[in-house]
């Protein structure tokens, strides 16, 4: 198990300011499970990572493996990089250009303390390049690798010493979108058939949501919520974690009815009274707003047979294949909805929108 508790990093910037990137960060991945720190760029989740992997030294808190601390402030200690045996993968890969496939993932078992015999080492390479499907490239120059393959060859060096931890820092960030895809179902693979414990970073939030068994999402170097994929998109605790993981429609509202955080409670909207869930404690009268996903609201060209319901017109219409994105203005207030291929939803149509008060989250302003 990982265990981070109170990490604090602070720069001095050249003109002599003190800069914040990490903040008081603290969680717990249990062992054999995947965590993301998920966040937007100058959030503080490269600087968490790099802490843990020992190429930062933080200004305070603890980080322990297994029951092992590899860093403590209060106690001095720091255990260096190369003594702690994680795995990691960069987002340039950083492969070597002049090695073959078979020398660089055995580059870390050339250089480190304890040197395996040569059977050993090709052995240990053997199953490495086997376990991400590299077999039969060994005598490969890595440049004459595809993007997907360096990348699974950067995984291979990773794996070749069976670390404790497997750290991956935006490892999907230079693949176009087809691979990036494909590779997210080898990653989630991996993890699972070999039961890495393994911390991710990234500021995509759908490889967050595919690959993570729970996510923690930062801002301004603090992290501002942790929960399961599910928990994050569906409770999101405040409205920049709501906005940040996923599209959502934000309308502004008064409570009518007061309730307590998880009540269902009353609220008006711009065109109309809504029941709605309660994120915090709030009282009547007093301003909130409102959150809901688009896949939340359906869309029909006649008035359905729903409550909460809306007749409003089709202001734009974007075509992704399997689906549309339709945003529709219901009088001033301009809502985001997904609509199926074949849906009728040129721009001034009429339409009609129902909303799923059990899915709209209200929270204070």
């Amino acid at each position: 198990m990982l265990s981070v508790r109170g990490l604090r990093k602070s720069y001095v910037t050249e003109s002599g300011q003190s800069v914040r990137a990490v903040a008081d960060v603290s969680f717990e991945v249990p062992r054999g499970k995947m965590f993301a720190l998920l966040g937007p760029s100058g959030c503080g989740k490269t600087t968490t990572l790099r802490s843990i992997a020992g190429l930062e030294k933080p200004d305070a808190g603890e980080i322990s493996v297994d029951g092992k601390i590899v860093f403590s402030a209060e106690r001095r200690i720091h255990v260096p990089p190369e003594k702690r045996d994680f795995g990691m993968v960069f987002q340039s890969y950083a492969i070597w250009p002049h090695m073959t496939v078979y020398q660089n993932a055995a580059f870390p078992l050339r250089v480190g303390r304890r040197r395996l015999p040569a059977r050993q080492m090709a052995e240990a390479v053997a199953r490495a390049l086997h376990i991400v499907q590299l077999d039969g490239l060994e005598d490969r120059k890595a440049t004459q690798l595809s993007g997907g393959q360096q990348q699974r060859l950067a995984l291979a060096r990773a794996l070749v010493k069976q670390p404790p931890l497997l750290l991956l820092d935006e490892p999907l960030s230079n693949l176009d979108a087809k691979l990036r895809e494909r590779m997210r179902f080898e990653l989630k693979r991996l993890q699972r058939e070999l039961d890495l414990t393994t911390i991710y970073v990234t500021h995509d939030q759908m490889e967050a949501l595919a690959l993570a068994h729970q996510i923690a999402v930062m801002s301004g170097g603090e992290i501002v919520q942790i929960g399961s994929p599910r928990e994050i998109y569906e409770r999101p605790k405040s409205r920049f974690v709501a906005d940040f993981v996923g599209t959502t429609n934000f309308i502004p509202a008064e409570v009518l009815a007061a309730g307590a955080a998880g009540d269902s409670i009353t609220v008006r909207l711009p065109f109309g009274v809504l029941a709605v869930q309660a994120r915090d404690a709030l009282g009547i009268g007093e301003s909130v707003v409102v959150s809901i996903r688009p896949e939340h609201i359906s869309i029909s060209d006649a008035s359905p047979a729903l409550p909460n319901s809306w007749e409003g017109k089709v202001a734009n219409q974007v075509f992704l294949g399997e689906r549309q994105d339709v945003q529709v203005a219901i009088g001033e207030v301009m809502l985001q909805v997904q609509a199926e291929a074949g849906f009728d939803a040129a721009p001034g149509r009429r339409v009609f929108l129902a909303l799923d008060g059990a899915k709209c989250i209200a929270c204070a302003e």
